[in-house]
């Protein structure tokens, strides 16, 4: 367990790294989708405008991700982007230990603290490749939060694992952001009804390059979705995030996204290729997401000349359990990866020269 005073920038995204000068860079510290997003959901979001008169409607996108997982539009909560959820979750729990496991996405964390929760971390370790045991989460935490793969280190733990979590009184919520990401999502939970205190998040975010229109979902026990629900604002998700909603749960857009994920882990492979090539970089291992975590002497230099040679990446010294030696990188197609990693070479000889 960690102390919740060792420095770690919880508020700190990868967005920061291209915020101002994002135009200059090539983007490795974002891990949205490139290319999106795509023309045909252009569209459906452009003409939804001409509604934006009306207060939103959120019963058939409601209806269109119950359906894309097959369950009740009472198990399902629409929100803007995950990261509401995440507060909302902060608003209606009053756990007695809640436990945040770490390297992981830091807005949960940030928004229990907010809340006023005081947060217990269980830190996944580096030299088993940040697998978990769920002998080390507390047997008396009672709610407990882990992403799924986990940003940034990439990992995709097995569902049967997580669902080991699950105990009578234990809120147990999985951030499956990147789940979509990894080719037939396998170990997702997002459908699983007979996990006791399951709540799973999604994201349209990195897929379907919506990041600045902010739409997520929370899928959970009709009990819990509705204490959520309560929580919220009135008309909380706009007419055009709505639209999207239902327009990416359609069966064509799932088949795209499942090409998607499947060109990814190619790229992934490719990208994984080209940095064994480095033997001073490391990498987590076995990799499922669109992103990869490196660690490497001296990576806050490395990310500075790299800076310099016009590629972002995304610092990792901000996630719990990480120090200034790692960094983690988006998956990119195959000219963008051999690009970068000439750069990275070049970066780590003029290291050596120091």
């Amino acid at each position: 367990m960690s102390t919740p005073t060792d420095g770690h920038d919880l508020r700190h995204h990868g967005d920061a790294e291209v915020r101002d000068e994002g135009a200059a860079f090539v983007d490795l510290a974002v891990n949205v989708r490139t290319g999106t997003p795509p023309w045909w959901l252009q569209k459906r979001i452009a003409d939804s405008l001409e509604g934006l008169a009306r207060y939103p409607d959120g019963r058939a996108a409601r209806q269109a991700v119950a359906e894309r997982h097959g369950r009740s539009t009472d198990e399902v909560l629409l929100t803007a982007g995950a990261a509401e959820a995440f507060v909302l979750l902060a608003r209606t729990a009053a756990p007695r230990r809640a436990v945040v496991v770490h390297p992981q996405f830091t807005e949960p964390e940030a928004a229990l603290r907010n809340a006023g929760h005081t947060v217990d971390r269980v830190l996944l370790d580096a030299a088993n490749g940040f697998r978990l045991d769920p002998v080390a989460v507390p047997e008396d935490a009672d709610l407990v939060v882990i992403g799924n793969p986990t940003n940034p280190t990439s990992v995709l733990h097995p569902a049967g694992t997580l669902a080991q979590l699950a105990r009578p009184g234990r809120l147990l919520v999985v951030d499956e952001a990147f789940m979509d990401a990894v080719p037939g999502e396998r170990e997702s939970l997002a459908g699983r009804r007979d996990v006791q205190g399951l709540v799973v998040l999604r994201s349209l975010t990195k897929t379907w390059g919506l990041a600045g229109l902010r739409i997520g979902y929370v899928l959970g026990d009709s009990a819990t979705v509705a204490a959520l629900e309560r929580a919220q604002p009135l008309w909380p998700v706009s007419a055009p995030a709505l639209t999207a909603a239902e327009a990416c749960s359609a069966p064509a857009a799932l088949a795209e996204a499942k090409e998607a994920a499947v060109r990814i882990a190619e790229d992934r492979a490719y990208l994984l290729g080209r940095i064994g090539e480095l033997t001073c970089v490391e990498v987590v291992d076995q990799a499922a997401g669109p992103f990869l975590l490196l660690h490497m002497p001296g990576a806050s230099m490395v990310r500075e000349r790299l800076r310099a040679n016009g590629f972002a990446v995304r610092r990792a010294d901000t996630f719990p359990g990480l120090g200034p030696d790692w960094l983690r990188i988006a998956v990119r197609d195959r000219g963008v990866s051999d690009a970068f990693i000439e750069v990275l070479k070049k970066a780590l000889e003029e290291l050596e020269r120091l």
